[in-house]
């Protein structure tokens, strides 16, 4: 075993960077159920070859510009804290683990050392006996010590041969839900990607089998959990999938709104994989704003939906591919004004700083040997990377990821936005006259889009390491354009006051700009109604430019002006200014505007008219 790191290198490491995947700290006033579970962590977590707990090091509570702040408080009785933890390690787990513990002194105060080893496979998973399976195996994720799950046991149990879930025979299933023109849609496009397969001269029973989609028990042939999903018929995969579907859900606006006056539109596909799949992608394409250009010598004009092709169809067989089916719940496909997403269930297997690397973890390897030999889909990892090239060479922000444990999903996130255009080089010259680097004006321009932003989502847009990203991140933070929120790996940060107090600008594509042309299927979010296209050009592109978050002053002055050229109802002025909730908008608007004598009620005598509208005193004097 490698020489144990000492406490103050250690210190060192948590001051500069904070928690990591390999290093905790620690008050450990006393040996709790928070050290035992960091300790079955670091001991069950594969490949990471276990990890450091610090004792007697405590978060301090005013951390500096330029330190994360951790305190050295010491451990009271550190002799009877090793005692305590050597019992603790050899009694509270299914098997005993022995970590190596040193006391070492820091400013004159005693703290414990202590070296997890990472268990061997065949050891593995360690739990915790009063917790059992699955919840009392934690892993170490990131710079947090997560309760496993399902699907981490088959991580945990590598070295004991486990069979995947998308293997299971499904008990109460046989040939007949097997639906022949799935299977005959597979021989097409297996055909099509290779018309010399041997598989394709195979019979329906024997493809079955040799694609790990039916097993034969007791002389029947039983379809699997991969075999229903892939080939089952409508009627077998609600009766065992209920909840298995692609949602297809355009959101008005760029935030999700739980209003039931605010009707969504959802399209929601239910059909084995390789169907779902290829409609999913063909129903998003279709919707997405596409533009035209004329190149220079060219003929012919060429359309291009604003999010690549390529990016969309990973997206969604990535959602397809990995997802985790013991978990009911569809994958969801959120089409919003300047972004979209795609979340499914089930977390990445996969680390995050891993992503896009080379090799794939999946968790069902039938489904995704069968999206790979119909070329929907690759198993070599690559497909991540392919997405972040794909946008990057589009002049696209690259994509984030986001893998969570609670709620147990992953979400991508790709924006609609041509980086570093003149709109956002001109709304970042009115938020601050810092010269800014390439990478934080990325994270500014994220911010205003998303609202949020934490080092994970830095470091993916900007592929930089974390140290890089904290510092570029701090320095935002101290200049005023972000705001940092939570503490240790829970920090993110929002629109600061910089950015809060400029006029934002609008990240859509330029309507008027006379060399391109954006298709809209549906009414977009910004689209004039009907009774309002009398409203001058000025007016029109002051709410194009007033975007989903203007201040105050700027959105009720808009009011004013739109009300002065003709009178509005609540709810008209509510859709013209980006489907906004009508009665929010009047009781934190329209109603103080009113007290405040800048606007009038075209009906005074009956407020609550059903034709009531707004206007202004001058134009509709009392």
């Amino acid at each position: 075993m490698a020489a144990m790191r000492s406490a103050a290198s250690l210190l060192e490491e948590l001051r500069a960077v904070d928690e990591s995947h390999t290093i905790e700290a620690k008050e450990a006033s006393r040996i709790d159920r928070s050290v035992l579970e960091t300790v079955c962590a670091f001991a069950n977590e594969p490949g990471l070859g276990g990890g450091y707990l610090l004792l007697g090091v405590a978060p301090s509570a005013q951390p500096t510009l330029f330190s994360r702040g951790y305190d050295i408080v010491g451990v009271p009785g550190p002799d009877q804290a090793q005692s305590d933890l050597a019992s603790q390690c050899a009694s509270t787990f299914n098997r005993p683990v022995r970590p190596q513990v040193a006391v070492e002194q820091l400013d004159g105060k005693a703290v414990l050392v202590v070296l997890v080893p990472e268990l061997s496979p065949a050891e593995k998973p360690l739990y915790l006996k009063s917790l059992g399976l699955p919840r009392g195996a934690y892993r170490r994720i990131g710079s947090t010590d997560q309760e496993g799950t399902e699907d981490d046991l088959i991580a945990l149990y590598q070295g004991h041969q486990v069979d995947t879930y998308d293997g299971a025979v499904q008990r109460d299933a046989d040939l007949s839900d097997i639906d022949p023109e799935a299977v005959r849609l597979y021989r097409e496009l297996r055909a099509a990607a290779n018309p010399v397969a041997e598989e394709l001269t195979w019979s329906d029973p024997d493809l079955l089998r040799a694609l790990g989609a039916a097993v034969l028990e007791d002389g029947v042939l039983r379809p699997t959990v991969a075999g229903l999903l892939l080939f089952g018929t409508g009627m077998a995969l609600r009766r065992c999938f209920p909840m298995m579907r692609i949602d297809y859900v355009r959101v008005p606006g760029r935030e999700w709104v739980q209003d039931p006056d605010r009707r969504f539109d959802t399209v929601e596909i239910r059909a084995p994989l390789i169907v779902a799949a290829r409609r999913a992608i063909a129903a998003v394409r279709d919707d997405l704003p596409a533009s035209f250009s004329l190149p220079e010598g060219e003929a012919m004009r060429s359309d291009e939906t604003i999010l690549p092709v390529r990016v969309l169809r990973e997206a969604v067989v990535n959602a397809v591919m990995h997802r985790s089916y013991r978990i009911h719940g569809p994958i969801q496909i959120l089409r919003y004004a300047n972004r979209l997403e795609v979340r499914n269930p089930g977390h990445s297997l996969k680390a995050e700083e891993q992503l896009g690397e080379p090799g794939s973890q999946t968790r069902n390897p039938r489904v995704a040997a069968v999206l790979h030999d119909v070329h929907l889909a690759e198993t070599k990892g690559s497909g991540i990377r392919a997405m972040r090239e794909l946008m990057v060479a589009q002049d696209l922000l690259p994509p984030t990821f986001e893998s969570t444990r609670r709620p147990d999903q992953f979400v991508a996130t790709f924006l609609f936005h041509h980086f570093l255009g003149e709109a956002d080089l001109a709304w970042l010259r009115r938020v601050t006259a810092e010269r800014l680097s390439d990478e934080e004006a990325r994270a500014l321009v994220f911010v205003r889009e998303v609202g949020a932003i934490d080092n994970a989502a830095y470091r993916s847009i900007n592929r930089v390491d974390t140290l890089s990203a904290s510092a570029h991140l701090r320095r935002l933070r101290d200049l005023d354009l972000l705001e940092m929120k939570g503490a240790g790996n829970r920090t993110y940060y929002i629109p600061g006051p910089g950015i809060r107090g400029a006029e934002p600008t609008p990240s859509a594509p330029d309507l008027h700009h006379p060399a391109t042309e954006v298709h809209q299927p549906r009414p977009d979010l910004h689209q004039v109604p009907d009774e309002l296209r009398h409203l001058s050009e000025s007016l029109r592109e002051r709410l194009l430019r007033c975007g989903t978050r203007p201040r105050q002053d700027v959105l009720r002055t808009l009011i004013r002006d739109l009300c002065a050229s003709s009178p509005h109802s609540a709810r008209a002025l509510a859709r013209l200014l980006g489907d906004r909730d009508p009665k929010n908008l009047v009781r934190l608007h329209l109603q103080p505007m009113l007290a405040a004598g800048d606007l009038a009620y075209t009906i005074p005598e009956m407020p609550n008219h059903p034709d009531q509208k707004y206007t202004t005193p001058e134009t509709n004097p009392a």
